[in-house]
């Protein structure tokens, strides 16, 4: 990803291309899904972590990676993908997971201040 972004957290080079070939309400209805699936990863990976399920906890990392991906959330991508091979122990993962929290609200907040600006 040699390319220059103007938004650290998204890869708008992305997004521009879904806007302009599906149009800003495909785009919405695609970032209302990510908001409505996230809040069921985020607690499939936090249950993960209290039953200290590595296999879950890996599962569920990658399900949210290939979200993020999806919506062009590159910088929370790139942390999931870090976390969903990390071997850190289980009372280490409630901190991890407490950063994931921010990072897809960062992402989140990116994502509509991206679209806010852009149309």
């Amino acid at each position: 990803m040699a390319i220059e972004q103007s938004s650290p957290e998204l890869d708008t080079e992305l997004l521009q291309g879904y806007l302009d070939s599906l149009g800003k309400n495909i785009v919405e209805q695609m970032f209302a899904l990510y908001c409505q699936q996230v809040d069921i990863y985020l607690k499939d990976i936090e249950n993960a972590q209290q039953h200290n399920s590595i296999v879950d906890w890996q599962a569920h990392c990658h399900k949210m990676k290939g979200a993020a991906a999806s919506v062009g959330m590159c910088q929370l991508y790139e942390q999931l993908k870090v976390l969903e091979h990390t071997d850190a122990q289980q009372h280490e993962k409630v901190i991890l997971l407490t950063e994931l929290k921010v990072a897809n609200q960062q992402g989140i907040s990116a994502f509509k201040r991206w679209l806010d600006s852009c149309c």
